[in-house]
C-alpha cells in the first residue's frame, strides 16, 4: 500500500489536475452549502417580502452559538473518520454543575472553567477509550453519552434556574446599533471557528487529522502521532461541548437534566450538510458554519410559515441525503 503525499491527505486526494483545480474541487461541498444558503434566502425575501432583514441575520447567529461550537469540535472528529455522541449529553451535565455551583455561591470565574473542564474530562474518557484501547468511536462516545447523561440526572432531576450576572452576560448583552446586533457568546463561537481552520489548515496536528480521515494506516507508516492526535480530536470535542453549556445555560438561565436531547445529531447534520465526509479526511470547518446557518434558517423559515416545527426535521433530512449522495458523487468522480 503507498502512502498518499501530504496534499492527498489534507482532503485535495485521488484528482489528477492542477493545484488551482483541486482546491476548488474539494471545496465544492462548502460551495454548494453556501449557495443553498443563499437560494434559501432569495426564496424567503420572494416568499414574504420582509424576509431578509438585518434582525434575520443577527438572531441567525444569536440563537445558534453553542450549536456552533458543537459543530466546530465535531468537525475534529468527523475528520478523522470517528464520531462523537457525547455531545449533547454534556451540555446537560456542565449546564446542570454549573447551576449547583453558583447555587452554592461559587464566583462565575471559578463556575465556568469548572463547567467547560467537565466536559474536557469526558471528551479524555472516550479519547482513552479510542485511542488507547482501540474502541470504535461509535461505542466509545456511546457510553460517554450514558456516563454524562447519568451524571446529569445524579446532579438534579429537575431543572435548575441560574442567576448569575457572569453567566448571562455571555448571551444577556447586545453589541451594536439599529437591527445589527450581536453578543458576546456569538463573538466566542466565531472566534472559535476561526481559531480551529487554523489549526487544521496551518499546523502539523492539523494535517495529521486529515491525514489519518484519508488513510490511517498511511498515517502510521509516515510515522504521525495517530493515537496521540486521535485522543486530542475527543479532547476538543469534550472541551467544545463544556463550552457550549456554558453557552447553552446563559441562552435557557437554566441547567436542566433533559437539556440538549438530539444536540449531538444536530451538530453531526450540520458538519455533513457542510460538505465534511463522514468516512474522514475531507472537509472544511467554515463548510460547518454553513451548515449550522442553514439549519438554523430552515428553523426560522418554518416558524415563518406558521407550520408545525417538526417540518424541520423533514427538511433536514432531505438535505442530509441530498448531501450524502452529493459527496458519494464527488468521491466516484475523484477515484475517476
Amino acid at each position: 500500500m503507498s502512502a498518499e503525499s501530504p496534499v492527498q491527505s489534507a482532503g485535495f486526494r485521488g484528482i489528477q489536475t492542477g493545484p488551482v483545480l483541486r482546491r476548488v474541487n474539494a471545496w465544492l461541498p462548502v460551495i454548494a452549502t453556501v449557495a443553498i444558503l443563499l437560494l434559501m434566502l432569495l426564496a424567503g425575501q420572494l416568499y414574504f417580502g420582509d424576509f431578509v432583514t438585518p434582525r434575520l441575520v443577527s438572531s441567525l447567529f444569536d440563537n445558534n452559538p453553542y450549536l456552533i461550537v458543537l459543530a466546530v469540535g465535531m468537525t475534529f472528529v468527523i475528520l478523522t473518520g470517528g464520531i462523537d455522541l457525547s455531545v449533547g449529553s454534556v451540555i446537560a451535565f456542565s449546564g446542570l454543575l454549573g447551576a449547583q455551583l453558583f447555587a452554592a455561591g461559587l464566583p462565575a470565574v471559578v463556575v465556568l472553567p469548572l463547567m467547560v473542564l467537565s466536559g474536557t474530562l469526558i471528551g479524555a474518557v472516550i479519547g482513552i477509550m479510542v485511542a488507547v484501547f482501540d474502541i470504535q468511536p461509535f461505542i466509545a462516545s456511546l457510553a460517554g453519552m450514558f456516563l454524562a447523561r447519568g451524571l446529569a440526572y445524579v446532579t438534579s432531576l429537575k431543572s435548575l434556574p441560574i442567576k448569575n450576572d457572569g453567566l448571562n452576560w455571555l448571551l444577556g448583552t447586545s453589541w451594536g446599533g439599529g437591527q445589527w446586533y450581536t453578543t458576546p457568546g456569538v463573538v466566542l463561537a466565531l472566534l472559535l471557528v476561526a481559531l480551529a481552520f487554523w489549526v487544521l489548515h496551518y499546523t502539523r496536528f492539523g494535517r495529521t487529522v486529515y491525514a489519518i480521515g484519508g488513510n490511517e494506516q498511511s498515517a502510521r507508516l509516515m510515522g504521525l502521532p495517530v493515537g496521540r492526535t486521535k485522543f486530542l480530536i475527543y479532547v476538543i470535542s469534550g472541551t467544545g461541548a463544556g463550552i457550549a453549556g456554558v453557552l447553552f445555560a446563559s441562552y435557557t438561565q437554566s441547567g436542566n437534566p433533559l437539556a440538549g436531547l438530539g444536540m449531538e445529531l444536530q451538530a453531526i447534520a450540520a458538519v455533513v450538510i457542510g460538505g465534511t465526509i463522514l468516512s474522514g479526511g475531507s472537509g472544511y470547518v467554515l463548510g460547518s458554519l454553513a451548515g449550522v446557518l442553514v439549519y438554523g434558517l430552515i428553523q426560522i423559515a418554518i416558524t415563518y410559515m406558521s407550520v408545525d416545527s417538526w417540518w424541520t426535521y423533514i427538511v433536514i433530512g432531505v438535505l442530509l441525503l441530498v448531501f450524502v449522495v452529493f459527496q458519494r458523487a464527488l468521491s466516484a468522480r475523484r477515484r475517476g
